[in-house]
């Protein structure tokens, strides 16, 4: 990287073999936007101190991105990494504290770009109170990726009151989501393929810790929280109840969908039921619990539409149904192709 790192300039085989402009690209993109006590030794790894907690229990994940666009309309690839791992520490009733970062970066991508995505993962990360610790970066040849992609690690600690687990749900449980369904996908399917829509769909990727921790607070008997990304609401749905004695049944009516993705949907004929969510959760609650947890949700911006469509049954063991508009019931099997590949 001949040009500061503000001057433009783009990535060179260079950049990935370890030695001076590897530690170049890193010293002036990475380390001044992910700045931290930690970072600072540039060490192999990372030394941690944890808080303590009334668990004693370390969460861990790890997520591995390659959207395209990297860029799209609500969002980045780098807002989509720091955002998709930290959901995956939160939906467990984790509380954030600490991120990896991998970079594989093709040969010849433009140094700005990387800049951007870089200053979204720190925005990401620092809105959350979340440090990025450690990292690493390669290079490959052009034409071996698509532009960047990202690996990103999280570690989190285990809060009192974190859910009991899928297999904790019971008959007459409360389904809730906390907004529109299909609003990622979507808004990356239109960038991808320059769909013109009348109204600015924008994904839907942010941290939804916020949102858990209310939840958590008002009910300290969650059975169950994922984020419904790839496969959307009904593969999420799927997974709560396969190879158990229990099913859930939804109701069309009451789950929430944008018109512009319904439209979206009905042109391209996919089901929104199925399309990827990146700010967004799904609970199964006490059913005297759900009122409660649906109000307290509603009342932050990321809950606005949080609302209750369906309940555990025991009919059909392992089986998702959907009451429709009709009346109806329809099976919600899990997402067996790939309708809209390369979303996160």
């Amino acid at each position: 990287m001949s040009q500061s790192s503000s001057g433009g300039g783009v990535i060179t085989l260079a950049h990935g073999n370890g030695g001076k402009f590897t530690h170049e690209l890193v010293e002036r993109i990475f380390v001044p936007r992910f700045a931290s006590s930690e970072l600072s030794e540039l060490a192999d790894s990372a030394i941690l101190s944890l808080p303590e907690t009334a668990s004693g229990k370390v969460v861990f994940t790890t997520d591995s991105h390659v959207v395209t666009p990297l860029f799209f309309p609500g969002g980045d690839i780098g807002k989509l990494a720091v955002c998709g791992t930290l959901n995956d520490l939160a939906v467990m009733g984790a509380k954030p504290l600490f991120l990896s970062c991998g970079w594989i970066i093709e040969e010849g991508f433009d140094i700005e770009k990387l800049e951007k995505i870089a200053d979204s993962m720190a925005d990401a990360a620092r809105a959350q109170g979340v440090r990025v610790v450690t990292g690493d970066t390669k290079v490959v040849e052009r034409g071996a990726a698509d532009g960047v992609y990202l690996n990103t690690s999280g570690i989190g600690v285990l809060l009192p009151g974190a859910p009991l687990g899928a297999r904790s749900i019971q008959a007459g449980d409360a389904v809730i989501v906390s907004g529109s369904m299909g609003d990622h996908g979507i808004a990356i399917y239109a960038g991808r393929e320059g769909i013109s829509l009348r109204t600015e769909l924008k994904s839907d990727c942010a941290a939804v810790f916020p949102l858990v921790e209310l939840a958590m607070k008002i009910c300290p008997d969650i059975r169950v929280m994922r984020d419904p990304t790839r496969g959307g609401l009904a593969t999420t749905l799927n997974e709560f109840v396969r190879g158990t004695r229990l099913g859930i049944q939804v109701d069309e009516s009451q789950i929430p969908v944008r018109p512009e993705v319904k439209g979206v949907c009905e042109l391209l004929g996919f089901d929104p039921l199925y399309v990827a969510n990146e700010g967004k959760l799904v609970l199964v609650v006490p059913a005297e619990r759900a009122t409660a947890v649906v109000s307290a949700m509603k009342a932050h911006e990321l809950g606005r539409a949080a609302c209750t469509i369906g309940h555990v049954t025991e009919r059909a063991p392992g089986r998702v149904f959907l009451r429709t508009l009709v009346g109806g019931d329809r099976i919600l099997d899990m997402l067996a192709g790939d309708m809209l590949p390369r979303i996160c």
